[in-house]
Parts: C-alpha cells; structure tokens; sequence
C-alpha cells in the first residue's frame, strides 16, 4: 500500500482542477507565477516577516511545473540532493561557493 504524500495531494489538486488538461496550465503560466511568489518571498524576508507560506506555495507551484513537465517533484529533489551531497567548499560572505568553484577562481 502507498502512502499518499503531499506531492500526490498537490497533482491530485491540480489534476481535480484541469491544470495538466487540455485548455490547463502551461509551465509558462506557471513559470510567471513562480515569480509572483518569488516576489512575495522576498517581500517577507526583506520586512523580516514568517514565510512559511511563501515557500510553501513556491513549492506548490515547482509541483506542477515538474507535473506539466511529465516529472515528480520527488525525482527532482532526488536528483539535486545527488549532485550536492558530497559537494564540498565554504562560506564566502554568506554564500557557500563550490570547492571547484574556488579553485577555479583562485579564490582560496
């Protein structure tokens, strides 16, 4: 038996509303939406307000942008968690800048 997460909870959303059906979303449309609630994100942090909801609906939003793509978001993280887990390098500034990258760089 599966166990439903929220990733199955949010296409199963989208799909109950026609967002991967014909006359639906477009990953465009859900590109600029993503902006919208970059936007917002941004807003928050810069007011130093909560933005649970802002990163939650960014994450709603890149679900259905992977849907649309014929993706899981799952996969997606999946593979992202792959290419950084054995990532090394430091903080430069508050940033974490890629061992390659400062080698790369010369900036030791």
């Amino acid at each position: 038996m599966k166990v439903e997460t929220v990733f199955d909870k949010i296409r199963k959303w989208g799909t109950d509303r026609n967002f991967y059906g014909e006359g639906g979303a477009t990953i465009q449309s859900q590109f600029v939406k993503l902006g919208e609630e970059f936007g917002e994100l941004a807003g928050n942090i810069a007011r130093g307000k909560d933005c649970t909801d802002d990163i939650g609906d960014m994450v709603v939003v890149l679900t259905h942008i992977a849907a649309l793509q014929g993706k899981y978001i799952e996969d997606c993280i999946e593979h992202s968690y792959n290419d950084i887990k054995d990532r090394k390098g430091k903080f430069l500034n508050g940033s974490f800048i890629k061992q390659t990258d400062l080698e790369t760089n010369n900036t030791k």
